[in-house]
């Protein structure tokens, strides 16, 4: 059969797909989990056992992925449990723990971060390819407009995790192009716990309706999987409308 043909019968074909959603507990991975949950098997990813069960229950067809991202055994067992895949998901990151300068950060800080918005995705995404080549599947990466626009004063670890997302994105792309779609998001602010942290740290007011809704985020990655066969949406920017 043509590669044509298999994309065809795999991207057009919105009948139920199983999709791993990691950070689906909370926040933009919560909604995700929750928009793609109305008609495909959710696999939903986290490091608590409670927060996932309590996600699984409430959606109509779920299973668990529990891991710890950063350890490479805890993600290799439990990708040993997953035996087929159509979509990965890679919504799961975090922010550095406090803002500050280059000149100010450590290493260990710098650590913490890279591993977990970049070094954890490249490995997650290298354990599940060959499940998403034999699909013909998708890979949505949730990046950040951290990746997208100039980086800000004291905003440097997360932007640089953010922008190194965007190259690995980018390189497997065209390395997978044919074989499995991969498309990169890069929402603006968008009201989630993690985003009143930031906010709080920069000592600025926080109002919830000046930020994207997390189901925003979740509508465009329903679009990008959606998408017709010999269309793959490459890198998407989403912001809030406000003027700040």
């Amino acid at each position: 059969m043509a590669i044509s043909e298999t994309l065809e019968t795999s991207h057009t074909d919105h009948s139920a797909k199983k999709v791993l959603v990691t950070g689906a507990t909370r926040g933009i991975g919560r909604a995700i989990a929750e928009e793609l949950g109305r008609d495909h098997h959710i696999i939903v990813g986290g490091r608590h056992r409670e927060a996932v069960e309590k996600v699984v229950s409430e959606l109509p067809d779920a299973s668990p992925f529990l891991a710890d991202l950063s350890d490479e055994e805890s993600t290799a067992a439990a990708v040993s449990q997953v035996d087929s895949l159509d979509v990965l998901v890679n919504s799961a990151g975090v922010n550095a723990a406090s803002p500050g300068e280059i000149a100010t950060q450590t290493r260990e800080e710098w650590r913490r971060v890279l591993e977990i918005n970049v070094i954890a995705v490249a490995d997650l995404t290298r354990m599940v390819l060959p499940l998403l080549r034999a699909s013909h599947g998708d890979i949505v990466m949730i990046n950040s407009g951290s990746g997208f626009l100039r980086t800000p004063a004291s905003g440097g670890i997360y932007a640089a995790s953010k922008y190194a997302l965007r190259a690995l994105t980018h390189a497997l792309r065209e390395e997978e192009r044919g074989q499995v779609r991969v498309t990169s998001i890069h929402p603006g602010r968008v009201n989630t716990d993690m985003q009143a942290e930031i906010q709080a740290q920069a000592g600025r007011p926080y109002n919830a309706s000046e930020h994207l809704r997390p189901e925003s985020v979740a509508a465009t990655v329903r679009a990008a999987l959606e998408a017709s066969s010999e269309a793959m949406i490459e890198e998407l920017s989403v912001r809030p409308v406000f003027r700040r």
